[in-house]
């Protein structure tokens, strides 16, 4: 083989190994795409009104939670170069109890239906 035929050699290999890794690009994209649909296709379906239920039923519950309680907040002070008290970093610490009123909000919307032992 001649120096021209071994360029072009390489060069026709590199061409299938991009066609290929484009068709595994594919491939992996509707993979990907049909594991969502079987995640979906297990999921409960609710009418627009349900949906509409619980979004209301969440933003309640987050209207009701008390966010300027200071009690919710964990502060770190410091002293700034003129002797002021600044907040360094504050952090929302009462993420447990915001998520417990959402839950029970929306779990007020449904009822409960018994386990079987096929379900478990």
């Amino acid at each position: 083989m001649t120096e021209n035929d071994l360029l072009l050699k390489i060069e026709g290999l590199e061409k299938i190994i991009q066609e290929k890794n484009a068709d595994a690009s594919r491939y992996q994209d509707e993979l990907k795409q049909t594991k969502q649909e079987l995640i979906d296709y297990t999921k409960p379906e609710l009418t627009p009104q349900q949906l509409e239920a619980i979004e209301c039923a969440v933003e309640q519950a987050v209207n009701e939670f008390d966010f300027n309680d200071t009690e919710n907040y964990e502060i770190d002070y410091s002293l700034d170069y003129d002797g002021r008290v600044q907040c360094e970093a504050h952090e929302f610490i009462n993420d447990s109890e915001l998520c417990s009123m959402i839950v029970n909000r929306v779990c007020k919307l449904f009822k409960e239906s018994k386990c079987t032992e096929d379900d478990k």
